[in-house]
């Protein structure tokens, strides 16, 4: 698990920390996941490289068998806000996607090209669904991807592992928050 080096042309994608997904739930690592990523928003402003920040809206049309708890259309209000812990700046980018795949039907990518962007670093929730499908699709994309797992988190801890030890070599680098932001600091 070691970072190769960071583009000068690197952004930063958080996806999905928002309130209504993020729940305060003391047995699982959310607020780590929060913090890591706050951290690396952190660096990244100071570097002056792009933060894109990641919530969704909505489900798409198709049925399938994980119907939203409690049923209904509607999310409460408030549901789709960024936790406040992001800290969103002026100069940061938000992308309000309808999918799992931040890519898809948002200009996420025409975006990223927009600012030169080379490579993505990717963090938030949930790892096998949000996280893994913009990662894939970033891939395709041809960005350059890392993917820092320590900024990442599952509500099924299997599908997690899955993803970081399965999927993500496949895809890109893996890392930690603390080498993202070292190799962030030393591009400066």
């Amino acid at each position: 698990m070691t970072l190769t080096s960071i583009d000068p042309n690197a952004a930063l994608v958080v996806i999905d920390l928002q309130k209504g997904i993020v729940p305060a739930d003391p047995d699982h690592p959310f607020a780590e996941v929060v913090r890591q990523s706050a951290r690396l928003a952190a660096a990244f402003r100071k570097s002056g490289m792009p933060v894109v920040l990641v919530n969704v809206t909505g489900r798409p049309a198709g049925r399938t068998d994980n119907a939203r708890p409690g049923g209904g259309t509607a999310f409460p209000p408030g549901w789709a806000e960024l936790v406040d812990e992001l800290d969103v700046q002026p100069t940061d980018h938000l992308v309000t996607k309808r999918r799992r795949n931040a890519f898809h039907d948002t200009g996420l990518d025409t975006l990223l090209r927009d600012l030169g962007v080379t490579q993505v670093v990717l963090t938030g929730i949930s790892t096998s669904s949000g996280v893994e499908s913009t990662a894939r699709a970033a891939f395709d994309h041809g960005y350059h991807v890392v993917l820092a797992t320590d900024a990442m988190t599952d509500p099924d801890a299997e599908a997690h592992r899955n993803s970081i030890e399965r999927i993500f070599p496949k895809t890109g680098e893996t890392t930690t928050t603390a080498e993202v932001i070292e190799k962030v600091e030393a591009a400066r």
